[in-house]
């Protein structure tokens, strides 16, 4: 079999993207593009899915630690956000590498979710930790922030998990239903850890930093409100297990 070239493998990963509905405007506009190109990279170099998942780990886990060591400064805004974006985008590519491969398997699908979550808990603990370290704010209210930023991304993830598998189990809908809005994916930017990516960008200015990580807290806690909501109604409406059964 003649090897595929970088461009090749590029375009078949085009045609092998996961449909956009439902998917927040980094996500869907940048980050899958930045993962394709660096997939196609593991893939020329023979490296796994599982390979790329830790490289992510990796990456966000060297931007979580400068952010909870380093005292915030306009340098450390860049190199930290470049390894969270750099992270992120492994996150998309170590999926997509599957599919280009084949498919995932249970081991790679558990690392992901495991690397997500630990992803989610340690960098909001580590903004904590800087705004407590490093003093920047005299009103001890702000530290309530990550703290609660850190509450409602974990309750949404695990959320978002559950749901999937009570669908699986119970015979309901597993695909997105919301269409593929452009403007949808607009609406629901805030909610992508993309966008939050990029707000470290400011973490040299403390005051703009804390004004835009804190109006993210807000519109992530609408989202997950209305998502509850949803969900609440959605589970109300499933099936017992042993009706789905056959």
């Amino acid at each position: 079999m003649t090897a595929r070239s970088y461009g090749e493998v590029v375009a078949e990963l085009v045609r092998a993207q996961k449909p956009s509905a439902g998917t927040p405007a980094y996500s869907r506009f940048v980050n899958r593009r930045l993962g394709r190109y660096l997939a196609a990279g593991a893939f020329q170099l023979g490296r796994t899915p599982n390979q790329v998942s830790l490289a992510s780990g990796f990456c966000s886990l060297i931007g979580i630690v400068l952010i909870a060591t380093v005292e915030p400064s306009l340098p450390l805004a860049l190199v930290v956000t470049a390894f969270l974006v750099l992270g992120y985008a492994l996150d998309s590519a170590d999926g997509q590498l599957a599919r280009l491969r084949g498919g995932g398997s249970p081991l790679g699908e558990w690392l992901d979710h495991m690397i997500d979550c630990v992803k989610i808990v340690l960098l909001h603990s580590a903004v904590l930790v800087s705004f407590y370290r490093f003093d920047a704010f005299s009103n001890e209210f702000v530290l309530l922030v990550p703290l609660g930023y850190l509450c409602v991304s974990a309750v949404m993830f695990f959320g978002l998990i559950l749901i999937d598998q009570l669908r699986r189990r119970h015979g309901g809908t597993t695909s997105n239903v919301r269409g593929d809005s452009v403007l949808k994916s607009l609406l629901i930017a805030p909610t992508d850890y993309g966008i939050l990516c990029l707000v470290f960008l400011t973490l040299g200015l403390p005051s703009l930093f804390a004004v835009l990580y804190g109006l993210m807290l807000a519109a992530n806690l609408v989202f997950l409100l209305a998502a509850i909501a949803k969900w609440y109604g959605e589970t109300a409406a499933l099936r017992p297990a042993k009706e789905v059964v056959r």
